[in-house]
């Protein structure tokens, strides 16, 4: 029997669903003659978008949204009909024809997009079934005859929600950051059903007046030279990965042909005060504190992983690791600027204009891989890394450089370049910035957001994603390279409870 919440709850989420059919007709006009127009001008797919249809590059972006309450499927659906499918990448039908690819509109079945599955209720792990239901999904594709998305709701009571929805979105609609940016434009605050959610922005730091004359001259040199000489190191570290130069093996790395394995996606939440705590007592950011706590989290992993193979009981308080480890992190960067959840949600309700598309850079961030005896050297290490990137133009050097290689030898090339960059590197890391007030989508209050991908061509994916004062951290592995992405996720988990004790005993606070 349902809950006297859950009644107002549906109420409330089908009040505005109501308004909007008495004029769902003239919508529905509107559209069909803008279908018409857009048919006409059917737009290539960029060279991007292309690239994720090769073979080895059949990526999906997953987002898993725990909710709070049941989730009513008719709800969702008339929802999606006036904000998500107003976007024409998620209306429009890729087609190949003669050798290129566009964008055709097309009328999109919801119920071949929104899948209901069955489920028992009375199963014995719920929170097992969602993972291997997410497992069996990245066994599989969409097919081409429809969008490229889809959305499961599973009404399953799991330790951290009463329902939860899977969107899976190919890649080639979107870069991670801009389709995030979408959903949440569909999503709105639960205090307030008109305000959209409130993404904080990182404060410029104010430039101090008294550095005039040849003190800020020599500063601006110096910061110039520093962009040239670290642009130019990246590049030649970019272009020697292409050739040759691959990580070190070790235990995350995964083997040739990885990116058509299934991946078991696991996920933990820890309290996002905690990291904050660590950013102020050492005047750092929170990417600094992921990163390091990452960092800390991959090498006693590592270290445990090299102790069993030395059949030493797996033990981790001695130093297992071998005397040098290449590890990096290939992250690709979309340096066409991201629309804001503002522009997308007028795009969706006023038919504005927004730049959408993948304009893709690499990065390649260096891990390092050591057992400290000071665990806060994990962040301050990190915290040199991130700056030294920086102060670099890594990302748009070598988007031209992938750019030129597309142009001049085709998309085949710039695929086999593309790939040897990453499959020679050992994951991929990322940390992204969610809405500070509680959201509800389509009426339906969020309790946590899991957002990941598969048909990468690496073993192993840690995504951050914050949530009001939470932050999960999100694992897509190859179970083939790491059999237990539980232990894996813990150890990154601990590893920032053993950072913020070492803040208290040392009474940085």
């Amino acid at each position: 029997m349902e809950s006297t919440n859950s009644f107002r709850l549906r109420k409330q989420a089908l009040k505005p669903i109501e308004t909007a059919r008495s004029s769902a007709s003239q919508r529905d006009e509107e559209v069909s003659k803008n279908n018409g127009q857009r048919t006409c001008e059917e737009e290539p797919l960029s060279p991007s978008s292309r690239l994720y249809h090769e073979p080895n590059f059949n990526v999906y972006v997953i987002a898993i949204m725990g909710c709070k309450t049941k989730i009513y499927p008719d709800v969702v659906k008339a929802n999606l009909g006036h904000s998500l499918l107003r976007h024409p990448r998620f209306s429009s039908l890729q087609v190949e024809n003669n050798g290129e690819m566009r964008w055709v509109p097309t009328e999109v079945d919801l119920e071949r997009h929104v899948i209901v599955p069955e489920l028992d209720q009375n199963m014995d792990s719920p929170d097992k079934f969602l993972e291997d239901y997410v497992y069996n999904l990245s066994k599989t594709t969409i097919d081409k005859s429809q969008p490229l998305w889809d959305l499961h709701l599973l009404n399953l009571r799991t330790s951290e929600s009463e329902a939860v929805g899977i969107f899976r979105i190919h890649h080639s609609l979107g870069d991670g950051t801009s389709l995030l940016s979408l959903l949440l434009a569909c999503t709105r605050q639960m205090k307030d059903s008109k305000a959209l959610p409130t993404i904080p922005i990182r404060k410029k730091k104010d430039k101090k007046s008294d550095r005039i004359g040849i003190w800020r001259i020599l500063l601006r040199f110096w910061f110039v030279l520093q962009v040239f000489w670290n642009t130019v190191v990246d590049v030649f570290m970019f272009i020697a990965t292409a050739l040759f130069l691959t990580d070190t093996q070790n235990p995350l790395k995964g083997l040739p042909g990885s990116e058509s394995t299934p991946r078991r996606i696991v996920y933990r939440t820890v309290s996002l005060d905690d990291i904050k705590f660590v950013k102020n007592a050492m005047n750092t950011t929170i990417n600094d504190v992921a990163f390091g706590m990452t960092q800390a989290g991959l090498s006693r992993y590592i270290n445990r992983m090299c102790s069993e193979n030395k059949k030493d009981g797996g033990a981790t308080e001695t130093n297992n690791l071998p005397k040098s480890i290449r590890l990096r992190s290939n992250l690709l960067v979309n340096i066409r600027p991201a629309p804001g959840i503002q522009a997308l949600a007028d795009m969706m309700e006023k038919d504005a204009e927004v730049k959408w598309g993948n304009w893709i850079g690499y990065v390649i961030l260096p891990f390092t891989i050591a057992v400290r005896e000071d665990p806060l050297d994990y962040v301050r290490n990190a915290k040199a890394i991130i700056d030294r990137k920086k102060r670099s133009l890594e990302a748009f050097c070598t988007f031209y450089i992938a750019d030129w290689a597309l142009n001049l030898f085709g998309i085949k090339a710039a695929s086999a370049l593309s790939h040897k960059v990453i499959s020679r590197t050992t994951m991929c890391f990322s940390n992204m910035v969610g809405p500070v007030e509680e959201i509800g989508f389509c009426g339906h209050p969020m309790a946590f957001l899991a957002p990941s991908s598969y048909g990468q061509p690496y073993a192993l994916m840690i995504n951050f994603q914050s949530y009001i004062d939470k932050m999960t951290i999100v694992l897509s592995v190859d179970e083939g390279t790491i059999p237990n992405p539980h232990q894996l996720c813990d150890d990154i988990v601990e590893s920032l409870q053993v950072i913020k004790d070492a803040v208290l005993t040392r009474g940085l606070a």
